[in-house]
């Protein structure tokens, strides 16, 4: 008979020395826990172990000889009574919580729920006797060792570009990354792609999901998959898929690769809810092990979940144990893996209290004041669909968020909304409204016009409609108000009058993300017009819809992002420390102003009047070293008559434009010129220059007359 001695409760999941591996378990609830140990393919269950000690609820027990590479599972014992919020079914194989790598996967079965399917409305309450060992993936007994050996690059706030990707969408169309590697982590450090990434001028890597996640029944059986992997099976094992032939080393070594090139990683995660579901999902982890401790559930009836991220549970962070689970998987990920930040996927969840949102919440304090997570990029998505669940600027300081509202102003200002100026500057200038209080930072705002969920810029102003047909739900799934605009034809189109429109409405949308105040992000493909064909909600779509096109229709596209980035390194009035307030610097110039295209200060007509499409801002520097710079756009449909703001003598030289003719240009003080339709221009001060030329190729308008 195995030897079996007391262990420890800490720390939880599975730690080996050179004798042996310490077990424990977390389940306040339970009345009974025993440990199955499984062959090394996860086949066939060798040894069941009943685990005698049970302390502050936590379940341990420590096995000699027993090592890595071992393979695990568990089974807990108590009360099936789901009214009262307890699902205890030892015939159900579980997850550990704290599994570090996955053998196998979910092979679905119906012995894979913990009640009867079929048995009526009210199946649920009928336990399910039979064994699910056989159709559950295992836990594999790895070294808790950092993998990394490179330093957190620590890019500050104020440089960081971010560039949000998918692991497998990256690289599997990539024609430089060998297709033997291509969808993984080592295509990720191929040094083809990593210098893409500096060429381009990325900091910051944003992945999305790559902690394991399920392939949902309903899309396995429509011959889809889950792709995106926003619904978590293990928060500390990786995702089999993405590692390849080097197994867990490949994300270390894929992290060092792109530390050396000063790239951070910044992971997207999911601790807002599980994978099991409502009452109706499988038994896979948490709700065999403990599901009146880990899941939030309706108060007035246990027996069902308090849905607030609309995947059926929500993870209960009120629970010490539950929150000592994400800080641990934290923890490892930036200990372990090196990861740099993480973006917290519907964060307004994780730090709900019975009573609503709290900012104040234990989950935020316990990250802010951890001595490695608190340095580390904190991104949280401001909303959940319960009650109050918008809460962009409630974060507390330390935490930036993504500015949706961000999104939505300047897809509309671009697009031909009216009534937007007022808030489409203030979005521009870093959402003060948002986030000044508690003294935080421009850089709060993480802006965006795209993301993974939503159009791609190219299908922004390709497609008015969503077509989601691929996705086999008759295209009813996916957001409806997209703020898109096609440029006069749906789809894809040989007019090349809208082609050359559609070109230059990316190019005004990526230069204003890039003028912006605040951190901008871009989604991977963006830069080289990446298509979906209109899809905008890819999350199913794991092949040529859903992965990264290189194309190069546009092969001028790359080389602007890259400008836009390098001219936001080296002109400090673009990434401000401070808000904008048109207080003057220690050279006396104010830090922003902002003129009509009469050249004249804003008045308060000029922004209440819900035609106006047109604005001058000119932004001081921070340096004393560098010249300040005007940005004028013209988004209305019709060439517009500009004047350039007074001031001091010299002019400004153009050193970016969305629309023709304008590179290279001076504008001279006071200077009357014409701007094109839909167009951005941004200029230099030069205290002394040559004659100055100005284009005007068509007659000006009056933008008081651009109804």
């Amino acid at each position: 008979m195995r030897k079996v001695m007391p262990g420890s409760p800490f720390p939880l999941g599975v730690t080996v020395d050179d004798k042996g591996a310490n077990f424990a378990l977390f389940s306040d609830n339970a009345s009974g826990v025993t440990l199955c140990l499984f062959d090394r393919f996860g086949m066939t269950e060798q040894e069941r172990i009943p685990v005698r000690e049970c302390t502050n609820g936590v379940w341990h027990c420590y096995l000699p000889g027993v090592g890595r590479g071992q393979v695990y599972g568990w089974r807990v014992h108590g009360p099936w009574a789901p009214e009262a919020g307890h699902r205890f079914n030892p015939n159900k194989l579980l997850l550990d919580p704290y599994a570090r790598q996955l053998v196998g996967e979910v092979r679905w079965n119906d012995t894979l729920y913990g009640y009867e399917i079929g048995a009526g409305e009210d199946a649920d309450l009928t336990i399910d006797e039979r064994d699910s060992a056989a159709f559950m993936p295992k836990a594999r007994v790895v070294a808790g060792t950092p993998m990394v050996t490179t330093q957190h690059p620590h890019v500050s706030w104020a440089k960081t570009v971010i560039y949000e990707g998918h692991v497998r969408g990256l690289t599997m169309l990539h024609p430089l990354v060998p297709q033997t590697i291509r969808g993984t982590f080592s295509a990720l450090g191929q040094p083809e792609f990593v210098d893409y990434l500096v060429r381009l001028g990325i900091t910051s890597l944003e992945l999305l999901p790559i902690q394991s996640f399920l392939q949902d029944r309903h899309l396995v059986d429509n011959g889809l998959s889950n792709y995106w992997g926003y619904n978590t099976l293990g928060f500390f094992a990786p995702e089999p898929r993405y590692l390849g032939d080097n197994g867990l080393e490949s994300i270390g070594e894929a992290v060092d690769l792109l530390h050396q090139a000063g790239i951070e990683i910044i992971l997207d995660v999911v601790y807002n809810h599980t994978c099991e579901g409502n009452h109706l999902g499988p038994m896979l982890s948490f709700k065999g092990i403990d599901n009146a401790s880990y899941y939030r559930l309706m108060p007035d009836n246990r027996r069902y979940y308090d849905n607030l991220t609309g995947c059926g549970n929500a993870l209960n962070t009120d629970h010490p144990r539950v929150l000592q689970m994400v800080l641990d998987s934290l923890r490892l990920w930036a200990s372990v893996y090196g990861i740099d930040g993480f973006r917290f996927d519907l964060a307004t969840t994780l730090g709900r209290r019975p009573e609503g949102f709290d900012p104040g919440h234990a989950f935020f304090n316990a990250i802010l004041q951890d001595p490695l997570l608190g340095g580390l990029k904190l991104i949280a998505e401001p909303w959940d669909i319960g009650p109050g669940g918008y809460q962009l600027g409630s974060f507390p300081p330390g935490f930036s968020e993504w500015n949706g509202d961000y999104r939505d102003k300047v897809r509309g200002f671009w697009s031909g909304e009216e009534g937007l100026l007022p808030s489409f500057t203030t979005r521009v200038a870093a959402s003060q409204d948002f986030f000044a209080e508690g003294r935080r930072r421009p850089w709060s705002s993480v802006n965006f016009i795209t993301a993974h969920d939503g159009f791609t810029l190219h299908d922004l102003v390709t497609y008015n409609h969503k077509h989601n047909e691929d996705n086999r739900e008759d295209n009813r799934d996916g957001h409806d108000d997209n703020k898109s605009w096609n440029c006069g034809e749906e789809g894809e189109t040989d007019d090349e009058a809208i082609n050359a429109l559609r070109r230059r409405q990316k190019r005004n949308l990526l230069a204003t993300l890039f003028l912006s105040q605040g951190v901008p992000m871009v989604l991977a493909g963006d830069e080289c017009s990446n298509t979906q064909g209109g899809n905008n909600n890819a999350y199913c779509q794991d092949n040529e819809i859903g992965w990264v096109n290189w194309s190069d229709e546009d092969p001028e596209l790359p080389t602007f992002v890259a400008r836009l980035v390098n001219l936001r390194k080296n002109h400090s009035a673009l990434s401000r420390p401070e808000f904008l307030t048109g207080a003057r610097n220690e050279m006396g110039q104010p830090d922003v102003v902002w003129f009509n295209n009469h050249g004249e200060r804003m008045s308060e007509e000029d922004w209440e009047n819900p035609h106006s499409k047109c604005l001058t801002l000119r932004l001081a520097p921070v340096l004393e070293s560098e010249a300040p710079l005007l940005i004028m756009l013209n988004a209305s449909h019709v060439p517009v008559s500009f004047k350039v703001p007074p001031g001091q003598p010299g002019d400004w030289e153009v050193i970016l434009a969305t629309g023709e003719d304008f590179e290279d240009v001076r504008l001279g003080s006071a200077d009357h010129f014409t701007m094109p339709a839909r167009t951005l221009v941004l200029a230099e001060w030069r205290e002394q220059s040559p004659a100055t030329t100005v284009p005007d190729a068509t007659p000006p308008v009056d933008e008081l007359e651009d109804g």
